[in-house]
């Protein structure tokens, strides 16, 4: 069966210095582990022909595929809130561009694909534990209904990758909007290269957001995408666990799944990140360093604004964020509580209350609010206070024509439980993908009542995972 990919690559029909031409360097003995049909056919590809010695071939890096462009993005970035001028796909392929069956320009990308110019001494490849929980937890991602980028395929490489010890390789096929970056304007705006990045906002403008007029119109288009998108990061304990600049897509979509984690037990102090020792990507703060990136990128615009004279407006734009936010999140934790409609006045409190209340007893996050969309008790029953929230809540709710629909449909019965993925990952090491398949299923209508109860289940104590990685 033959693969056909229709590619339109717009990006690599920019400027030679946005990136650096590479084919994916080839692998041993590709083995396929698992192709997303649903999203192959979305995209307007056979998924047969994906599963075909062919596709594998093109999945595994090992054939590169008619039309395709493969190139290596050249970007910078703040990692840590330190500043990187070089940084780029260092084991990451971007193979081209499809238009999906809905006209919607999307990027096809190999992660794990091998050294590029821009690597710095790694050596460009993925081991299968990240492969596995980047395509699990963007799949579940997408499944809660928040932007993302996806997983079309993992492949196996029959090679081992050495990390603390030698561990098995593996390939991702992603999908994004784009894989654009506030460190990629960084990165131009870094060599002075105004020529560049006047193009790159004008790609962006016409990929992104057609109704953005100029950078001052763009900034203002991602400051909303970003305040959406955390609000609803926040709305299902999402910590993503390694917000660099360089890791925030200006298409708004969740991007680069490393240390990632949704919580369990409530804390907003929560961080599992390894590397994150200072706590700075923190649950709680993921808003304040959106904003903090979010000011990066207007620096980076600054030039094409007319320079100093375009910071009060630009500043203006930035602290708009707070407001989107606020907004956003008002409405994602009102419907969380069964209030349809704009949030009224109080809602937030309640919402707070309640969230204060969770804190203290290291409630559950998530079985916590599907607890109320059931109608089932939460926990808090016994705690100080909770008597009189509930009481506050009830009286609010008699309101509302049908709260437990709308609490059940913005309340997940299941999210990717960070100790079900370990142990999903743990089982594919050993040759054994069972468990993934189960878990991808089970995590594709996270809002349904018959969701697994083994799913549901929060940890105990043995089983908490306190920390994740990169996989770098």
């Amino acid at each position: 069966m033959t693969l056909s990919i229709a590619f339109d690559n717009s990006y690599a029909r920019l400027p030679d210095r946005f990136f650096a031409r590479q084919a994916p360097v080839p692998v041993a003995a590709p083995q396929l582990l698992a192709v997303n049909a649903g999203l192959a056919d979305e995209l307007g590809l056979d998924p047969q022909a994906l599963a075909s010695r062919e596709g594998l071939e093109v999945l595994a890096g090992n054939r590169v595929a008619e039309g395709s462009e493969p190139l290596a993005q050249a970007y910078a970035g703040h990692q840590f809130g330190g500043w990187v001028p070089r940084l780029g796909d260092g084991r990451a392929v971007l193979l081209g561009e499809v238009i999906d069956r809905q006209g919607r320009r999307r990027d096809l990308q190999l992660k794990g694909a091998g050294r590029t110019p821009f690597s710095r001494g790694g050596d460009g490849r993925a081991w299968l534990g990240p492969v596995l929980r980047e395509y699990v937890v963007s799949e579940a991602m997408h499944a809660l209904g928040l932007p993302t980028t996806r997983a079309l395929a993992a492949v196996g490489t029959g090679e081992m990758v050495q990390r603390e010890t030698a561990l098995p390789g593996a390939v991702l096929t992603r999908v994004a909007a784009s894989h654009i970056r506030v460190g990629t304007f960084q990165y131009l705006v870094a060599r002075n290269d105004i020529e560049g990045l006047s193009a790159l906002t004008e790609h962006v403008i016409a990929r992104h957001y057609p109704q953005a007029e100029g950078p001052m119109g763009l900034l203002q288009a991602v400051v909303a995408a970003q305040a959406q998108l955390i609000a609803g990061w926040m709305s299902v304990g999402f910590i993503h666990g390694v917000m660099n600049t360089d890791n925030m897509s200006v298409a708004g979509e969740t991007i680069d799944y490393g240390p990632c984690a949704f919580m369990d037990g409530y804390d907003p102090g929560k961080v599992f990140s390894s590397i994150d020792l200072q706590g700075r990507y923190a649950y709680a703060n993921q808003p304040q360093i959106a904003v903090w990136n979010l000011a990066q990128l207007a620096s980076s615009l600054l030039p094409l604004m007319g320079g100093e004279s375009a910071i009060p407006a630009a500043t203006e734009e930035i602290e708009r964020f707070a407001d989107l936010y606020s907004a956003a999140w008002a409405q994602r934790f009102a419907a969380k509580l069964g209030f349809s409609g704009p949030p009224k006045p109080g809602d937030c409190g309640l919402a707070q209350r309640l969230l204060d209340q969770m804190a203290r007893a290291g409630a559950d996050f998530t079985n916590t609010f599907r607890a109320l969309a059931e109608g089932r008790p939460t926990g808090l029953e016994d705690g100080k206070d909770y008597a009189a929230w509930q009481a506050d809540w009830q009286a609010r709710l008699a309101d509302e024509p049908d709260p437990q629909a709308v609490m059940r449909a913005a309340n997940p019965a299941v999210i990717p439980r960070n100790h079900q993925v370990e142990r999903m990952i743990e089982a594919a090491v050993a040759g054994d993908m069972a468990p993934f398949e189960r878990l991808t299923a089970a995590l594709e209508q996270p809002f349904a009542d018959s969701a697994p109860a083994w799913l549901r289940e929060a940890p105990g104590p043995d089983e908490e995972v306190t920390r994740t990685f990169c996989g770098t």
